[in-house]
């Protein structure tokens, strides 16, 4: 799933700091205004399952969050009055009604596609836009983070509806922030249908009290441990006292009747956990900060752990170290003894840190995809007829909040007009943190607001002698049919299909849902098929058109030693082993195997047998002469030559190729060509293969299985996420340069070209394809990241129409 917030603003998309590890979510969290607009309840009681941005400055576009299609939309010529006078006796036209609901639909996991709607309320009118952006004559059918659609520069007569045909990309413009009472800002939300809440988190652990290991490998953002009390932890783990992989820690208990929940992640090579204890149904955070393993560079020497801790099946260690479970079922079973993972956590108020075996069944493992209520997610549902089919918020959490504040207000607040009044609701719960973070977490069952069916069943208790407008009738008395005109003005919820009639919906905390899937790294075909670029230099890809782009994801390129089938699918697991989650290591992971496989067609080096054999077995003198005289310049491209005339070549070539054998491990005749570079990333020799064999735990050296690492989707993606964290960069510390195993060093330290340069020479040895492999990144970045505009817009992929 690709998605970002519905503002952009400038920002460096990497933090150093373990508690800031998404900044763009941590810049606009702080445009939620502190006055007005708190998810999920309004000062009169209404359920306001939406918040209320205000970016800065005023002038940051409105943008879609992820990929989807047009659901409705209004665009506005003017704004219109809320109806209140000012003190002149006008009616200030202080209310932009402009609006835009999307559908959006992808994958977090194999089988796990999502169905959501984003709603982007009082968008900004055509005057008013003008003035703030002038758009082209011409404008395109299909937006940009740069340009409005064609669809959007014109005022609608009343609501829209889509036909299923208007789509829309992640990040383009869909307008700016308008104002209602006069408050500028924008009025977000993210919603889902019973049917589509059932059918994605129905299989989760939301709303389960007490949640259990998931017993498939759906699994992504951050690692979870459930710790039941009397567990004891251990200063260093049994015959591990000589290991340098566990410094000397603490030791320890849990209290009998005591849960400690522990939040495991990654962040730029490091290792951070967070500990809470739950006594009596209270939960105590016992980490304020981030607390770093005590092993330096832990997940950047992952593979040196497992292949050190785990010798039997080390592939099957690395999933054990990163998710405290074995996620893929093809890899050997290891028994009780063997499964041992031991890790550092802290258990106490006072910071200690001990050794746990989380390999214990008695310890629950999770992650972010379930969803476990101990991170804060609670299903909300009203409970309490006759009311639960109003727009009336009874759920008492919430309605105790809002008795809070009351209770707390001057008579004189009292008297204010409910925008006012709603700035003490806010102004409360952004005063307290505790409070702000546990609505972050409700995922309410509600009404929509926007739904202008039943509006007097809805909201007629608000006009009841005890109800928000029934108490102000002295002071206002038109105060009700005043809120109930401006809001039909706003309602269109009614005019779309199968989203009217007054039903309820699931909502969540817009940027809380936001943040929480950004961490998913999963990509859908459909956002795969876009990281291929559209248009590109020869030497890279050349045209790629939509459909050709999506069958190399998924069917492959449909020839003989070509990508095999479901590439993309076995890609997204091999990235979630292998730590990809983040754009940047992915699409410099993406610059790189695009080169390496003339844009995903080949995965299987090429040549005859006389190729192999003395490329990588063995050469005459009188073959290299032959070769010299027909291939020069093919020699010169390769550096095969090291500036030698022919006689020169020819007497050292031999030895060149020797050396060459016993470097690959080429050991009997024809081990040049069985064991020929294979993979998204080539592994080429017979002791590549072999130590290949030995970390996934399956023969590839026998002749029957030479060819699985190109063959097969799973094996020809695994030996790529397998080189990238085994490659040992035998470089010194120095700008964009990392000595040490794992790629990873290098990809985590930035974006430009000579990030690139760094990581080709790793991959390549040299910097053979240097401007395709760039080229390939700055389009897979732009994609994948949080950059607002494309640096070359022919590089898009854009599905065609139906």
């Amino acid at each position: 799933m690709l998605i970002s917030p519905p503002f952009l603003p400038d920002t460096d998309p990497v933090s150093n700091d373990p508690a800031c590890t998404d900044p763009m979510m941590d810049v606009v969290d702080r445009f939620a205004l502190g006055n007005h607009g708190v998810y999920p309840i309004a000062m009169d009681g209404r359920w306001h399952c939406g918040t209320h941005l205000a970016p800065h400055p005023s002038t940051e576009a409105v943008r879609a969050i992820a990929d989807g299609e047009v659901v409705a939309y209004r665009v506005a010529a003017k704004p219109v009055s809320d109806g209140r006078e000012a003190p002149d006796g006008s009616l200030p036209l202080n209310t932009n009604t402009g609006f835009v609901l999307l559908r959006h639909k992808t994958d977090t996991g194999d089988g796990r596609s999502i169905t959501f709607y984003s709603l982007y309320m009082h968008l900004l009118d055509m005057r008013a836009q003008e003035a703030i952006h002038a758009q082209p004559a011409n404008p395109p059918a299909v937006g940009s983070g740069s340009a409005l659609p064609r669809w959007l520069l014109r005022p609608t007569e009343g609501v829209k509806i889509g036909d299923g045909k208007l789509k829309v990309y992640r990040k383009d413009m869909l307008g700016y922030r308008g104002r209602r009472h006069g408050h500028p800002h924008l009025h977000f939300e993210i919603f889902l249908t019973d049917a589509d809440f059932d059918a994605y988190f129905g299989r989760t652990q939301l709303g389960r009290a007490e949640p259990v290991t998931p017993a498939g490998a759906d699994c992504w953002g951050r690692m979870y441990y459930v710790i039941p009390g009397e567990q004891e932890f251990v200063s260093t783990p049994p015959g591990k006292a000589s290991a340098s992989y566990f410094p000397e820690l603490q030791t320890g208990s849990l209290a009998a009747g005591s849960t400690l929940h522990v939040e495991v992640f990654f962040h730029l090579g490091q290792r951070y956990t967070r500990s809470w204890i739950e006594i009596n149904g209270q939960r105590t955070l016992l980490t304020p900060t981030p607390v770093k393993d005590p092993y330096d560079d832990y997940e950047y020497n992952l593979f040196r752990r497992a292949t050190a801790l785990y010798p039997r099946c080390p592939s099957a260690g690395y999933e054990l170290l990163r998710f405290g479970r074995v996620l893929s079922p093809e890899l050997p079973a290891l028994t009780a003894t063997e499964s041992q993972t031991w890790v550092a956590v802290t258990f106490d108020a006072e910071g200690n840190q001990g050794y746990l075996d989380i390999s214990r069944a008695e310890i629950q493992k999770l992650s972010d995809a379930d969803f476990p209520r101990f991170t804060g997610w609670q299903k909300i549902e009203e409970g309490r007829p006759p009311f639960t089919a109003d727009g009336v918020c009874d759920h008492q959490a919430l309605r105790q909040i809002v008795e809070t504040v009351e209770s707390a207000m001057t008579p004189e607040q009292r008297l204010l007009p409910a925008d006012q009044q709603a700035e003490q609701l806010t102004a409360y719960i952004h005063g307290n943190e505790a409070v702000r973070d546990q609505l972050k977490g409700f995922v309410c069952h509600a009404p929509s607001e926007w739904d202008k069916g039943n509006n007097t069943q809805r909201y007629g208790r608000l006009n009841e002698p005890e109800g928000f407008f029934g108490k102000r009738k002295a002071i206002d008395p038109d105060g009700y049919s005043k809120f109930i005109g401006l809001v039909e003005r706003l309602q269109f919820l009614e005019q779309v299909p199968g989203l009217g009639g007054g039903q309820k919906f699931w909502f969540f905390h817009p940027l809380a849902f936001i943040r929480h899937f950004r961490r998913c790294g999963w990509l859908s075909v459909r956002e795969l098929t876009q990281t291929l670029p559209r248009r590109s230099s020869p030497e890279a890809g050349g045209h790629i058109p939509w459909q050709r782009a999506y069958t190399r994801w998924t069917e492959g390129a449909g020839s003989p030693k070509s990508m095999p089938p479901g590439i993309g699918m076995a890609m997204n697991r091999m990235w979630l082993k292998y730590g990809f989650t983040t754009p940047l290591r992915q699409a410099h992971f993406l610059s790189q195997i695009f080169k390496e496989t003339g844009a995903l067609t080949l995965t299987t080096e090429g040549g005859g047998e006389r190729y192999f054999r003395t490329m990588y077995e063995v050469i005459t003198p009188e073959e290299a002469g032959d070769d010299y005289d027909t291939k020069l310049p093919w020699l010169k491209k390769m550096g095969l030559l090291k500036n030698r005339d022919r006689a020169a070549y020819s007497a050292g070539r031999p030895d060149d190729v020797s050396d060459k054998a016993i470097e690959l491990g080429n050991t009997e005749e024809g081990d040049g060509a069985r064991f020929r570079g294979r993979g998204l990333i080539h592994l080429t020799g017979r002791q590549k293969y072999t130590d290949y064999q030995k970390f996934a735990g399956k023969d590839f050296t026998a002749d029957a299985n030479s060819t699985l690492i190109s063959a097969q989707a799973k094996f020809c993606t695994d030996s790529a996420g397998y080189f990238w964290t085994s490659k040992f960069m035998n470089s010194k510390n120095s700008g964009a340069y990392r000595g040490g195993f794992n790629i990873h060093r290098r990809t985590d330290l930035g974006s430009g070209y000579k990030n690139v340069l760094a990581i080709t020479k790793a991959v390549n040895g040299g910097a053979n394809g240097l401007s395709e492999r760039f080229e390939y990144f700055q389009h897979a970045y732009y994609l994948m990241g949080d950059k607002k505009s494309s640096s070359n817009p022919e590089t898009r992929q854009l599905e065609p129409s139906e």
